[in-house]
Parts: C-alpha cells; structure tokens; sequence
C-alpha cells in the first residue's frame, strides 16, 4: 500500500499549477483535457485529471461546476524527512516564491529544522528534517 496522494482541484489554473509543481519537485507530468475524457461538463481544454509523479506525487484538476475549489484549512502538506536537507532548502524556497512564508525553514530550539508556508496557489506545506539527516 502506498502512502496518501493528494488530489488537489483548482479553480481553472490545474495546469499552470501542476506545471509549478513539476518544475518545484521534478518527476513526470501527465495533463489531461476535459475533451479528451470525452467530458462536457466543463471547458473543453481544463484539465479533468493531471498527474505529477516522481518524488513527490501530487494529483489535480480543474474544479468542475459543482466543486469546490483548494482552500486549506488546519492542515499542511508535510514533507518533513522526505529528502536530503538542501533538496528540503531548494523545495521550500521554490514553493514560497510568490507565496506567503508562516515560518522561515530554520533549526528550532528542539534540534530539528523545519519550515511552514502557503504556495501562491493557497496549498499549506511544513518542511523540515531532524539532525540525523543531515549525516544523509
């Protein structure tokens, strides 16, 4: 079983979004329209499922008519650990551009360094690493 795979939709932006993704994180990018699902519940070129796949996995869309769009709330997209401590420094640095920084990516009086911000597209992430992997 593999971890939780967030699937992200978004108000009519899924491909600029997914693409910011994929140049923050790397991997491969799969966009796919409305119309090439077959689908007329929307724009014939919004994105009815996008796929980033690589080091971190992230789904999305564009939010149909009667979805709501991302707005995140008491919850942060962790990835604490998930890399080596520069790659954790050049992600956060990324996803901050044009974002809000709540709290710079910086060692804590408990010996651990972590990080929380809001990406320009409203998603909420908390980066960080223990000591030991910085021996990594």
């Amino acid at each position: 079983m593999t971890g939780i795979t967030p699937y992200l939709l978004f108000p009519g932006n899924a491909a600029e979004a997914l693409e910011f993704y994929g140049s923050v994180f790397g991997g491969g990018l799969e966009l796919h329209t409305y119309a090439e699902f077959g689908r007329s519940d929307g724009p014939a070129d919004a994105i009815a499922h996008g796929t980033l796949v690589g080091p971190v996995a992230i789904y999305g869309a564009d939010a149909g008519p009667d979805e709501d769009a991302v707005h995140m709330g008491g919850m942060f997209f962790s990835l604490l650990g998930a890399a080596a401590p520069a790659t954790l420094h050049r992600w956060f640095d990324a996803l901050a551009a044009g974002g809000r920084v709540i709290l710079p990516l910086e060692l804590r009086e408990w010996d651990a360094s972590d990080g929380q911000l809001v990406d320009r597209f409203g998603v909420r992430w908390l980066i960080g690493y223990e000591p030991a992997d910085t021996d990594a």
